[in-house]
């Protein structure tokens, strides 16, 4: 109830500032402003490109009150993220041996990090590419006039599962701590990691190639960082069952 009273605390304040919220964070990505923009455009002449124009329109009946509800309380989730998990953890935390308490010390602030990692991720690297290219897509005389509706849900999937995806270090700590896995298991199936992480990154991302891409690659790198970490947790594990 306390969680979910954050995000509805959250959601209000978005609601209440929803012009400001849409104008320059939701429909940021089309500004030539957007930070990404002026980043690639500022490395060299080469990597620049710019925002395709398109124009957004709703057409059903209360499409827009309805969408600021849905942008209202997604941000507000991400907003209060952190607390949400604290609360979670504090209602998993007394069922945990003491080892494992201690092994997963930390575990609000690494989680919360990962999430919001992930979700800037999506939004100032997945969602402008990912919309020049789906907007830029042409056949023939057909032009791109997308419904609100429809771009705010292809920004919620640009970012939200991208911080869930995100997450994946941590459960790889958990399961080394407790032996399920290993880095040499995880060295021998890399190349099957790498399919799989393709193949979630479509499943939870637009069927476009590039955004499947531009999720897939960075989640393999935490899979290699990943590695390292169940190294770590592996060697704590294996001191365990000597103490024992």
């Amino acid at each position: 109830m306390r969680s979910l009273l954050a995000i509805v605390f959250f959601a209000i304040i978005i609601f209440v500032f929803r012009t400001f919220v849409f104008d320059h964070i939701i429909f940021g990505p089309r500004h030539e402003s957007f930070p990404t923009y002026r980043f690639f455009c500022g490395i060299s002449q080469a990597t620049c490109f710019s925002p395709v124009e398109f124009e957004l329109i709703a057409i059903q009946m209360g499409e827009q009150f309805f969408t600021a509800i849905k942008v209202s309380f997604w941000i507000g989730l991400i907003i209060s993220f952190p607390y949400v998990f604290w609360e979670v953890w504090r209602f998993i935390k007394p069922g945990l041996y003491k080892t494992e308490r201690n092994a997963a010390r930390g575990i609000v602030f690494s989680c919360s990090f990962l999430f919001l990692t992930g979700v800037l991720f999506g939004y100032f690297i997945i969602a402008p590419f990912a919309i020049n290219f789906l907007i830029g897509f042409d056949i023939g005389e057909a032009s791109a006039s997308p419904s609100l509706s429809s771009y705010v849900n292809y920004m919620t999937l640009f970012t939200i599962p991208t911080g869930i995806l995100f997450q994946l270090p941590i459960f790889v700590y958990f399961f080394s701590i407790i032996g399920l896995i290993t880095p040499a298991l995880m060295k021998k199936y890399r190349r099957h990691a790498f399919v799989v992480i393709l193949i979630i990154a479509a499943i939870t991302t637009p069927p476009d190639v590039i955004t499947q891409f531009l999720v897939g690659v960075p989640v393999y790198i935490l899979y290699e960082f990943s590695i390292l970490i169940s190294g770590r947790a592996a060697k704590k594990y294996q001191a365990s069952l000597d103490e024992d």
